[in-house]
């Protein structure tokens, strides 16, 4: 049997399988067993109360979905009334998300939040900053690490802190979340995107432009994951196109110490518990007697620079 728990930013799980913000609601528990996850993971909350973006929100593409939900919201208040004790009835530590238009309310919100009850805090910075005319807080080290420090003063709870894929910078933007105290880093949210119907000429987004999620943006994040774990020493969650259990294999050889959950779930319910028997399975069969020993374990040499000469000859 495989020992399947793993320590992410100062919280031991019984494994490394939760859910992506955003995809997952109490009512889930009707159609599987919540227990056996590694963590609850709350669709992200806001101070306010949002009613989201305008209709339509979601989108199916090839390999994957746009949404452009709009993050709403019931408050604070109904958080803390209602959400968080209803989570107390399972056994997985919760994880509540978090998000806010500037870098104090990040900082007071994730005060307000620190309750009995909630294990940890996942701080969706990959959402717009007004003090930075609507660019994600994540798009830059500065923003990143203001906000994060912030954040780290407000609270004593473990602080996990989500990066947008939306940058060029995101080994820079993972060292700065980390410097100003992150406890662990979820790579990534969704990737910007749209779709226009052609029987209308109109986006097939409300929003014009949404979060592209699924399969098809594979690649991309584990690529990102590979380059943040190289990056940091916190751990970092894989979070992007994860289905089976050979997806979470290859974040986790990348460098991911847990995964994420999201647009797999809306198409199997079950599909975390999928990934978690088959993790176990994949460990099993390669003598591996636990799942952590997959984190980092990718064989892969650095080229030298001799090896890329040819390149300028070609070019």
């Amino acid at each position: 049997m495989t020992d399947m728990s793993v320590t992410i930013g100062g919280l031991t799980l019984a494994n490394p399988v939760m859910p992506a913000s955003g995809t997952f609601a109490e009512g889930l528990g009707e159609a599987m067993d919540l227990n056996r996850l590694g963590a609850l993971v709350t669709k992200t909350i806001t101070r306010e109360l949002r009613t989201g973006n305008p209709l339509p929100r979601v989108a199916e593409v090839v390999g994957g979905m746009l949404n452009a939900i709009g993050i709403p919201s019931k408050g604070v208040p109904y958080m803390l009334e209602h959400t968080i004790p209803l989570y107390r009835t399972w056994s997985p530590p919760l994880v509540v998300s978090i998000s806010a238009p500037t870098a104090e309310g990040f900082a007071s919100l994730a005060a307000e939040i620190s309750v009995p009850g909630v294990a940890a805090i996942e701080a969706n910075i990959s959402c717009p900053n007004i003090e930075e005319d609507g660019k994600a807080f994540a798009m830059r080290a500065g923003s990143t690490e203001t906000v994060v420090r912030l954040m780290r003063a407000a609270t004593s709870l473990p602080l996990w802190v989500k990066l947008t894929p939306n940058t060029g910078e995101i080994a820079d933007v993972a060292r700065a979340a980390e410097a100003a105290g992150a406890d662990a880093l979820v790579v990534a949210n969704t990737i910007l995107a749209m779709s226009i119907d052609l029987q209308t000429f109109k986006p097939r987004l409300g929003n014009v432009m949404g979060g592209l999620s699924g399969p098809a943006v594979k690649p991309i994040v584990l690529r990102q994951v590979f380059q943040c774990a190289r990056a940091v020493g916190v751990p970092v969650i894989g979070c992007g196109g994860i289905s089976t259990a050979a997806d979470a294999a290859e974040y986790m050889l990348a460098g991911a110490a847990a995964v994420q959950v999201g647009t797999a779930t809306f198409v199997n319910a079950s599909a975390m518990l999928d990934v978690i028997d088959g993790l176990d399975r994949f460990c099993e069969a390669r003598g591996l007697p636990r799942v952590a020993d997959l984190t980092g374990a990718l064989k892969h040499e650095e080229a030298d620079e001799e090896d890329l000469s040819w390149v300028a000859t070609t070019t």
